[in-house]
């Protein structure tokens, strides 16, 4: 039963993975993306540089989208079991992330709604670095399940990409501004995605604690 819940929140997770980068296709890839709200705006900073401000933007998405491809696979048994594959896709999983980071950090000072904006999503970035650095370092360390758990807590970070997405229009229905929209949105998600991992985690370690009589009751 555990193992159909899994299966089925990957495929879920796959899902709205493709519909997210689907929606960025979309909207910056076949069309021009100055043309969207959120670039458009931009072009009132007389220091803004859609030149620069794109490379560094498609660099963020495609390393973006990388890790959260990558992910959900990760969690997986066969994944685990595959020693040398799970190694190769982790390692691509962490790189893709400490580029993305950078890149991430140089498109938070142009950011949609200001200051506000451009400290949510440096918190964001700062979150992001910190889960996957201490990832990587555990396992180094050899302490596979901390790696796990930490792991656990990078991916939902990277989740926020798509999390974002969904509270964004809610927040914005109340008509709060993209000043305090955007910051808010961004928050809120990470608040929705860490807490989403930590009650599985410690679903999880209440499990591992139990005596082997009462999991099979």
């Amino acid at each position: 039963m555990n193992k159909r819940k899994i299966s089925l929140s990957i495929l879920l997770c796959y899902l709205g993975i493709l519909i997210f980068l689907g929606y960025i296709l979309l909207a910056y890839g076949f069309n021009d993306p100055r043309k969207a709200g959120i670039v458009s705006g931009k072009f009132k900073n007389p220091n803004f540089s859609f030149n620069t401000w794109k490379i560094f933007f498609y660099l963020h998405i495609v390393t973006g989208a990388i890790s959260l491809i990558l992910g959900p696979f990760q969690f997986l048994k066969k994944s685990r079991k595959k020693i040398h594959i799970h190694r190769w896709i982790g390692k691509i999983y962490v790189t893709s992330i400490f580029l993305s980071v950078p890149a991430g950090i140089y498109l938070a000072f142009y950011a949609t709604g200001g200051i506000g904006s451009t400290i949510g999503f440096l918190i964001l970035d700062i979150f992001w670095f910190t889960t996957t650095f201490i990832g990587l370092k555990r396992i180094r360390e050899r302490n596979i399940q901390s790696h796990q758990r930490w792991m656990i807590r990078s991916y939902a970070v990277t989740l926020v990409f798509v999390t974002f997405r969904l509270v964004l229009p809610i927040v914005l229905l109340i008509h709060l501004g993209f000043a305090i929209g955007f910051p808010l949105s961004v928050i809120v998600s990470i608040i929705i995605n860490l807490s989403l991992a930590e009650r599985y985690l410690k679903k999880k370690r209440k499990k591992i604690a139990k005596p082997d009589y009462m999991i099979k009751m």
